[in-house]
């Protein structure tokens, strides 16, 4: 059974994303309004929003947060052309209980144009943190010291050639790290909108190592499924439709059927959805990588599982009336987000349960 509630956000303007932490007891939300505000869960199971301030003196496009080992820290991004990180410190105790202040940190600052998204990279890649921006740049930091978060330094500089409006860290171990990278770019002509780098530990380089020419629509969101033991990856693009790409990693000599292969991938398409009939705007998976949740214009959210066979279908409708239509009694749900003023979320009876969130 789900439980649908909304959340006054107090938001003054247009919200662009909202993010869990790593536990999905507290939640960050970013808008136009140029601030952020930060939620907890409560032991009676409401979000109580315990932070609230200016961030940027542009609209705050992503909101991210840190693997809790190194923190409660939080990274955010803007038009303004700068991505911001965040640390958390606790203040008095007043009538309505504790009271946290987020610290600017440090400032990145080498953007010369609007800052696109943000993400921390996975927990055993150490504090690093990659952003886009619509000039076409992919940049990566680094804190070398986790104890002092206010020195970051510029590691990598990669340039796509395409306006970037999204990108993903996967997740693996067991592969070198990779980053999907997407654009929003309207030109029809400019070929595939997302393309994927990975990390040369011989060269200490990203290199480009595939691009996905059968996504030519402008990309919104990107999101690599947690890997816990698959040999292939699995990458999920919001676009025009909802698309599910498998990459599986080649050998050197590889080949398939008659022809040698350059590639370091053989990709495929294992899925494509227009059920919601409209631009898909987020993609996000849950912890083990076999539920994909998407949000699109027609305010619904979508949950997708693939069957024994791989065949990828989907298996509820989440609306933003709080109305649901469940398509497969079977399953156990992962939620979802509501795109403007105020905050939906989905959260699985009992209320125990930690509810995660679809950016929309």
């Amino acid at each position: 059974m789900f439980v649908t509630k909304q959340i006054e956000s107090e938001h003054k303007d247009l919200i662009h994303d909202v993010s869990f932490d790593f536990y999905g007891k507290r939640m960050a939300s970013c808008s136009s309004d140029q601030s952020v505000k930060v939620w907890d869960l409560g032991e009676d199971g409401e979000w109580k929003c315990t932070a609230t301030w200016k961030t940027h003196s542009g609209s705050v496009f992503r909101v991210t947060w840190a693997h809790p080992e190194f923190g409660q820290v939080l990274a955010t991004c803007s038009f303004d052309r700068q991505a911001a990180v965040w640390e958390e410190s606790f203040g008095d105790v007043g009538r309505e209980g504790v009271k946290s202040n987020w610290i600017k940190k440090s400032i990145l600052v080498d953007s010369r144009t609007a800052v696109t998204d943000v993400k921390f990279a996975p927990k055993h890649l150490g504090l690093q943190l990659a952003i886009c921006c619509s000039d076409g740049m992919v940049r990566i930091y680094e804190c070398p010291d986790v104890m002092n978060i206010s020195q970051w330094s510029l590691q990598h500089d990669i340039q796509t050639k395409f306006k970037c409006s999204c990108l993903s860290w996967n997740s693996s171990r067991m592969h070198p790290p990779m980053i999907a990278v997407g654009s929003d770019d309207n030109n029809p002509s400019g070929g595939g909108k997302c393309q994927v780098f990975e990390y040369n530990d011989s060269t200490r380089k990203w290199t480009k190592v595939e691009t996905i020419v059968a996504v030519t629509d402008p990309v919104h969101d990107v999101a690599f499924a947690p890997n816990l033991g698959r040999s292939y990856h699995l990458l999920a693009i919001a676009s025009k439709e909802l698309k599910i790409i498998s990459l599986t990693p080649l050998g050197r000599d590889s080949v398939i059927g008659n022809q040698s292969v350059v590639s370091r991938f053989e990709m495929k398409q294992v899925a494509s959805f227009t059920d919601h009939e409209s631009p898909v705007w987020r993609v996000s998976w849950n912890v083990t990588g076999t539920v994909l949740s998407s949000s699109g214009d027609d305010g619904c959210v979508r949950l997708w599982k693939a069957n024994y066979l791989g065949r990828w279908k989907g298996i509820s409708i989440l609306k933003g009336d709080a109305s649901q239509t469940r398509q497969d009694r079977n399953f156990s749900a992962n939620p979802s987000q509501n795109p403007a003023g105020a905050v939906r979320y989905i959260q699985q009876a009992p209320v125990h349960n930690a509810s995660h969130l679809v950016r929309h």
